[in-house]
């Protein structure tokens, strides 16, 4: 009997031992594929705006402090306080076109007689492949046949006495401005024509854009969902609530973004909710040049 009790503790005190051991490795397999997945997901969200970032119209990215708000600056000039990133991004798939060429070339031609203030020849493009590409991204909206076409050129460089606002962007009360900004129609294979306000200096290189882009956080501030929105024009009088848009990440606690000189830092943290009052959390930064 005696034996008996003593194999029945000794048992016992090997199995609460084992299943703390148990226990002790299953908790580590669910920190581990947690980390791991959000590891995964975080970095997928950040090279999506990151590429998405990377073929912006560089002088005309924005930071709006609260969604609804036209308290902008221009990204370098923004502090921690500003929580929503937007951008107008250039049209890369038209500019890269198709098998046969090329939708935009991003040239004029000076010289040229058919280049004026009213038009501009652009040698080397085939708008008719481009304004296919944008249709299509568009959902139809924009139509670079359109007598009124919405389509955007812009001059690259950087304007005399710059201000952020002339890129449409801000005034939602019916004011808009968009002295950067020319809008353009096709007519032919490789002339543009403006149709709102005619450009007074042609210069030789050129983007078009038919859309911006805002990455939003919406929802509580240490549970938000990041949110992706484009298909609008500011240059238009459109908000980027006009536009469609898709939910990048869940559960954000955290969306930093800084300007340094010519590069963009992003700081994304996000957390998987495990139990009701334990949270495992993983954060991540980009740079965007």
């Amino acid at each position: 009997m005696v034996e008996m009790v003593f194999v029945i503790v000794v048992l016992g005190i090997i199995a609460a031992i084992g299943s703390g051991i148990i226990a002790k490795i299953y908790e580590s397999y669910i920190y581990s594929r947690n980390i791991n997945n959000l590891q995964t997901k975080t970095e997928l969200t950040l090279t999506q705006i990151s590429r998405l970032l990377s073929f912006r119209v560089r002088n005309s990215t924005i930071a709006r402090r609260e969604a609804n708000s036209s308290d902008i600056v221009s990204l370098p000039m923004a502090d921690p306080n500003y929580k929503i990133l937007e951008w107008i991004g250039y049209d890369n798939e038209g500019f890269e076109g198709n098998a046969s060429g090329p939708g935009w070339s991003g040239l004029i031609d000076l010289n040229n007689p058919q280049t004026n203030k009213t038009q501009v020849k652009t040698p080397g493009s085939h708008l008719s492949y481009a304004e296919d590409i944008i249709n299509a991204l568009s959902y139809g909206d924009v139509n670079l046949s359109a007598p009124n076409s919405s389509v955007a050129l812009i001059f690259k460089g950087l304007p005399n006495q710059f201000d952020i606002k002339q890129y449409g962007w801000d005034d939602w009360n019916g004011t808009i401005n968009h002295n950067y900004i020319f809008r353009v129609k096709r007519s032919g294979s490789d002339i543009l024509k403006f149709v709102e306000n005619n450009a007074t200096t042609v210069y030789e290189q050129y983007q078009l854009a038919w859309s911006a882009y805002a990455i939003v956080p919406e929802g509580n501030t240490s549970d938000s969902n990041l949110t992706f929105y484009y298909n609008y024009r500011p240059w238009m009088g459109e908000k980027y609530s006009d536009g469609n848009k898709s939910t990048l990440m869940e559960h954000v606690s955290t969306f930093k973004f800084r300007q340094i000189g010519s590069t963009i830092r992003l700081k994304l943290c996000v957390f998987n909710p495990v139990g009701n009052d334990f949270n495992i959390t993983f954060c991540k930064e980009k740079v965007v040049f």
